[in-house]
């Protein structure tokens, strides 16, 4: 692996000429120094001074084109500098004590050495020089580049120290591992284990910015692995470590679905799929262990497990602090419907229940799609590959309703104002049945969504409810 070599950029030789002017020793550290060891993109620069980095960021501001403003952030003894090229933060050199009841810490002026120690990981301890002696050259305290080499991740210090000042450096640790490919060092990775309990004093937000970004890796199922068998993940996420695990009686037993549950969430990656679609995949059978029953002639069944695990989605969302607007409403939907695709698989396709799945799908259809296809995890290739065949007929069946028949965005031409309206009725249950039932003949084929049929269905559904028409 080759050493990282600052880019050419002015910019650097701007902040050693103010680093110089103040007498400030200033290296570039953290992760910029990493990627770029790694060859990969990054464009956030912390930059550490042996002295006053607000200083220093103010001074580098007053000799870059356009004065850009400089953001102070007094209480961290922190600044922000936007540039076209990279987003700098200039902090000084410090040390840190740590309470038992919190991660965040006492911060005192340091040394280089000092600010090093305190890194999460010795891959985030590299650093290179902005000083004019050794401009570029690399600061490696604690084989950093031996552990980029190695692909792993070990903290600068004592492990257990590590991990008990600042918790939240144990999701750090398998977010890192999960991002990069690398492996957590033996004693680091034990240091999780007998430390887990820890994370009980981060905050819920923290720790799921952590959560999204494992998600968020190229194979999430890796991360989930390493949350799971260090014991965070019941601390964290207790229903989703509870679908671990198989049951079985005689020669009935049911798949692992905690394992399916990542293979789902890998596929979705490979697919392309968003943050929110990777949330379904992982939520899909999320009410597979409440909802699981033994039957002496079936063997195990989860009746019902995608309606309980859809009412489940709003109070996960609550508890993880994850946003409750459309976000969750998308992951409830996809949650609920992920059987329905699957079931007409294995019917014959007619057009009323592809209607009906279009217009409780919506715009999320396709998205649907992709979950359902995700989900088939088989390990009998030819099987997946007639589920897979047979997908690809209901698909086009979608297709075709769709083209001719527009349900996608589907509203119903007569609203419960019409109903109403129509027979000087008030907001009653006979509106809601008389909606339902003008819905379920469109859904069937029997009207088609046009005013006058529908208006016409309308009277005489009215009629066999004894109502007249105020409008003969």
């Amino acid at each position: 692996m080759k050493t990282p070599q600052l880019p050419d950029l002015p910019l650097f030789r701007t902040i050693a000429e103010a680093a110089g002017e103040l007498q400030y020793p200033a290296y570039v550290i953290g992760g910029y120094v990493r990627d770029l060891a790694l060859e990969r993109q990054s464009k956030d620069v912390d930059v550490v001074c042996v002295g006053d980095g607000i200083q220093l960021a103010q001074a580098v501001g007053k000799r870059l084109p356009n004065r850009p403003r400089v953001t102070v952030f007094k209480n961290f003894g922190t600044a922000m500098l936007p540039t076209p090229e990279i987003e700098l933060e200039f902090v000084g050199a410090r040390k840190e004590s740590y309470r038992a009841e919190s991660r965040k810490p006492e911060v005192e002026p340091g040394t280089l050495e000092e600010d090093l120690a305190r890194r999460d990981f010795t891959i985030n301890s590299l650093g290179l020089s902005l000083n004019p002696d050794d401009f570029g050259a690399l600061v490696d305290r604690y084989d950093g580049m031996g552990d980029l080499q190695r692909r792993i991740i070990r903290t600068p210090l004592d492990p257990d120290i590590t991990f008990s000042d600042d918790p939240l450096r144990m999701m750090r640790a398998v977010r890192f591992a999960t991002q990069l490919n690398f492996d957590i060092e033996p004693d680091t990775y034990d240091a999780i284990a007998r430390n887990k309990d820890r994370i009980k004093i981060v905050s819920q937000e923290r720790i799921t910015v952590e959560l999204n970004k494992i998600i968020m890796a190229p194979k999430p199922s890796y991360g989930f692995k390493l949350l799971f068998q260090s014991g965070l993940l019941q601390l964290i996420f207790p229903k989703m470590a509870q679908l671990h695990g198989v049951e079985k009686v005689g020669q009935h037993a049911h798949k692992d679905n905690f394992y399916h549950t990542l293979q789902v969430l890998d596929n979705v990656v490979a697919a392309g799929g968003d943050l929110w679609l990777r949330w379904a995949a992982i939520l899909h059978d999320i009410a597979k262990p409440a909802t699981k029953r033994y039957d002496k002639r079936v063997g195990w069944t989860f009746h019902g497990h995608e309606d309980k695990g859809a009412r489940w989605v709003p109070n996960i969302f609550t508890d993880l602090k994850l946003p409750l607007g459309e976000e969750m409403r998308q992951v409830q939907k996809l949650v609920r419907l992920h059987l329905r695709p699957i079931a007409l698989v294995k019917e014959i396709v007619t057009d009323s229940a592809v209607r009906r799945l279009l217009f409780e799908a919506g715009e999320d259809i396709d998205r649907l799609m992709l979950l359902c296809r995700a989900d088939i995890t088989s390990k009998d290739h030819q099987r997946v590959a007639r589920y897979l065949r047979n997908f690809d007929v209901v698909e086009q069946k979608l297709k075709e309703v769709e083209e001719k028949d527009h349900l996608r965005n589907f509203k119903p031409v007569i609203t419960g104002e019409i109903i109403m309206s129509t027979f000087n009725l008030t907001p009653s249950r006979t509106v809601g049945e008389l909606k339902e039932a003008l819905l379920e003949a469109i859904l069937d084929g029997k009207v088609r969504n046009e005013y006058g049929e529908a208006f016409a269905l309308l009277l005489e559904l009215g009629q066999r409810k004894g109502l007249t028409a105020a409008q003969a």
